[in-house]
């Protein structure tokens, strides 16, 4: 892993090459998103499939002129959650210089407005709009540590190290380019929240085009398979060779090989911080055969969090 100080990131960037740095979300990997070749350095990295689209993003609500076509919705979820994650979807403006490739074609542009100090500082030094996925190879477990980009992507890619993330999953998907807000991914802010704000309910996807990122169904996996709301170890458990690892939601039960704790006290929001730490550690604990998990509560952060899940367990 090639550590970089935010000067050099924000030359790297402004270069046309690829740089991974933090997010309140996980960590991305960053390139130019008006640059077609830097853009396309970053499915190369990552071995993600071209049809699936990138989020932009931005320092300043004054980068959104020329970008997006921003409506009255678009304007209340603006004000309400940026700095934040929420990724709003909107109508590419005319002329947008943000390069399709970034769109995967689409006619509309995912966007959002990190709340992370280091990223901010980033995206300012820049000063152009910068496309970031999660900064790990397509499909596998997104990373919320500086390790975590160096053992998925190796040693050459160059990262700006900010710690640990703090909110663990992905930012909120909220398509604005029909009639209906539409819930396209399940992320750091709970759907209530920003249906509390739009007042009116989220809708759901109708077709299985991706409109953004995070829709593949398999998605986020590890290594291991995972099994969802285990409340005991696998019937036959290490009789039968098995060794299972635990995620867990409030006390654990007893006999798996090995726990990690996602929150003793059965918070969401510590274990949605947690989540991905978590996959990561017991997809690398020795012996293990596979990662069971307690039961989530399918309310707030809890959505976003059973999303993963339910991709991670359909495996890569």
């Amino acid at each position: 892993m090639v550590d970089v100080t935010i000067s050099e990131a924000a030359e790297r960037l402004k270069a046309g090459a690829v740089v991974a740095f933090p997010t309140e979300t996980v960590y991305g990997l960053g390139a130019d998103a008006t640059d077609p070749a830097a853009v396309a350095k970053i499915y190369a990295a990552k071995g993600r499939p071209d049809f699936n689209p990138l989020i932009s993003h931005i320092s300043d609500p004054a980068q959104l002129d020329g970008l997006v076509v921003m409506d009255d919705r678009a304007r209340k979820l603006a004000a309400a959650f940026w700095p934040g994650a929420l990724t709003l979807v909107l109508p590419r403006a005319p002329g947008c210089p943000v390069a399709p490739a970034v769109s995967a074609g689409l006619p509309s542009l995912a966007i959002r407005m990190p709340a992370h100090p280091l990223a901010r500082d980033l995206l300012g030094r820049v000063g152009r709009p910068v496309a970031a996925p999660s900064a790990n190879r397509s499909g596998q477990v997104s990373p919320t540590t500086a390790q975590h980009v160096r053992d998925s992507l190796g040693p050459d890619i160059a990262v700006l190290d900010g710690g640990p993330c703090p909110v663990g999953l992905e930012s909120t998907v909220i398509g604005l380019a029909g009639p209906q807000a539409t819930l396209l991914r399940p992320g750091g802010i709970a759907a209530e929240e920003i249906e509390a704000v739009l007042g009116a309910p989220l809708g759901l996807p109708q077709d299985a085009k991706l409109e953004s990122p995070g829709m593949l169904l398999k998605h986020y996996a590890p290594r291991l398979p995972v099994r969802l709301n285990a409340t005991a170890p696998q019937q036959g458990g290490s009789q039968q060779g098995g060794r299972e690892g635990l995620l867990a939601f409030g006390p654990p039960p007893a006999g798996f090989a090995a726990v990690y704790a996602l929150s003793a006290g059965s918070d969401l929001a510590e274990a949605a911080a947690r989540l991905y730490a978590g996959l990561h550690v017991l997809d690398h604990e020795p012996g293990l055969t596979g990662i069971a998990v307690m039961p989530i509560p399918a309310r707030g952060l809890g959505l976003a969090i059973n999303d993963r899940l339910a991709r991670a367990a359909r495996g890569r």
